[in-house]
């Protein structure tokens, strides 16, 4: 990623840390800052996913990891952000951060499962405040 020097790559559970930092790898060379960040999902009104102290102390984790897995081959910034809108939510991360643009790892999925639960990824490159980019499966 030469035309970034900083990214922000979001993080979303313990399993999605490890292949984002996998992905995130081979590029960590031309890169001089990586944010972090988990987005805790507001439901607006709505009954929330877990207790939020649950939630708080898994973003901690999540961002934990990031920081030991990478910290040593870039300056990593860690933060955690609520909203309702996780796209929406990113792009101000984004800014706020100073950065370049969002590195994310597209997760999978079913089609029926993204056109329920909301499909991130096609929110996220559709109209960006800042490029995207969408980093290749480490496995493959």
């Amino acid at each position: 990623m030469p035309f970034f020097q900083h990214v922000l790559v979001p993080v979303a559970s313990e399993e999605d840390v490890e292949a984002t930092c996998r992905a995130l790898e081979p590029y960590l060379d031309d890169l001089e800052r990586v944010t972090a960040v988990h987005v805790i999902e507001k439901s607006g009104g709505g009954i929330d996913k877990a207790p939020m102290g649950k939630r708080q102390e898994d973003a901690a984790e999540f961002l934990a990891t990031v920081e030991a897995t990478i910290g040593g081959r870039v300056a990593v910034d860690t933060e955690t952000y609520y909203g309702t809108d996780v796209a929406e939510t990113l792009f101000e991360a984004a800014r706020e951060a100073g950065a370049d643009g969002i590195a994310f790892r597209a997760r999978g999925g079913s089609r029926i499962v993204q056109l329920l639960a909301g499909d991130l990824a096609a929110n996220l490159i559709t109209d960006p405040a800042v490029p995207v980019i969408s980093l290749p499966d480490p496995s493959r």
